[in-house]
């Protein structure tokens, strides 16, 4: 939908879950965090979102599954996106308490529609840009703790991404405090949330000169090992392609667990594993023609 100053913003803050009462305020808190009814404890529910930065340009990636204990699970998307065609891109990836990360996105909307004296639209840099969403985190979970009393954590963590004018595209890691870090040539990705599952797959392959469309095959190959591993982390699956220098919106994908594009990629690249393993050097005591299978059948022995 357009907005003021000619803004399309694609970001989602209603809940896509069944549930009427998601989202809404359970005891002075919503979102990732609830204390539990019966012990006072946090239960909240994990998130995974990366993004890489190739020579070709961005590439986003996140789950979409929110919970407040293992029986109210809920979807929500992690994935904002603002677009001023020709001038400039930007895309909000989130993790931490939902309460934080709406009342964020919530007010750099606000920002813009009211045509406040400071905005993504006014920004001249990313730099610029990462310092906003900065202060806004720190101010919105600082508000939210004023009203608490059950000692709720509301930290949240941001991932900008986007390129703005002339300015070569990058990516920042915003942390709960306001600062944040760059993502560099040696480094060429971030993460938020679950990250250790989907890592390795990134520190292996990715690099600058990945093409685009391989770099958002990795991303999705990190996600589905995430969710394997962790059932925290959840589909529908969010993936925003954005070619460098385009200043366009970007292509945006989303994938549903049942997705045939989706599954092929999990059961391709777990095919993969196993030739590769398949494939490794043999035991001195192994004979050389020995394969995955003939080792399973007998037990590897």
């Amino acid at each position: 939908m357009m907005h003021h100053n000619s803004a399309l913003w694609t970001g989602r803050l209603a809940p896509l879950a069944a549930n009427p009462l998601v989202g809404l305020p359970k005891d002075g808190i919503f979102g990732d965090y609830h204390p539990s009814m019966s012990s006072g404890s946090q239960e909240h529910s994990m998130t995974y979102c990366l993004t890489t930065h190739v020579t070709g340009g961005l590439v986003f990636c996140s789950d979409s599954r929110t919970n407040a204990g293992t029986d109210n699970v809920s979807i929500y998307s992690k994935m904002h996106h603002f677009c001023w065609p020709g001038d400039r891109f930007l895309c909000l990836l989130s993790a931490g308490n939902l309460a934080t990360t709406q009342g964020v996105v919530k007010r750099m909307q606000q920002d813009i529609d009211q045509d406040a004296e400071i905005h993504l639209l006014h920004l001249t840099s990313m730099a610029e840009a990462a310092d906003y969403v900065g202060l806004i985190n720190a101010e919105v979970q600082r508000n939210q703790a004023n009203r608490d009393t059950a000692n709720t954590n509301f930290e949240a963590t941001f991932i900008l991404g986007g390129q703005i004018g002339a300015e070569m595209p990058a990516t920042y890691m915003i942390y709960p405090q306001g600062n944040y870090i760059h993502e560099s040539s040696d480094h060429p990705f971030l993460q938020i949330g679950e990250i250790k599952y989907g890592k390795p797959i990134l520190d292996r392959v990715v690099r600058p000169d990945l093409s685009l469309e391989a770099a958002a095959r990795c991303a999705l190959v990190s996600m589905n090992s995430t969710m394997r591993s962790n059932v925290t982390v959840g589909p529908p699956v969010e993936l925003l392609i954005y070619r460098a220098n385009s200043l366009q919106a970007g292509r945006y994908l989303t994938f549903s667990d049942e997705d045939p594009f989706y599954r092929s990629i999990g059961e391709r690249w777990s095919q993969g594993l196993l030739r590769a393993l398949d494939d490794l050097p043999r035991f001195a005591w192994e004979s050389a023609t020995t394969n995955l299978t003939e080792a399973t059948e007998n037990g590897g022995r």
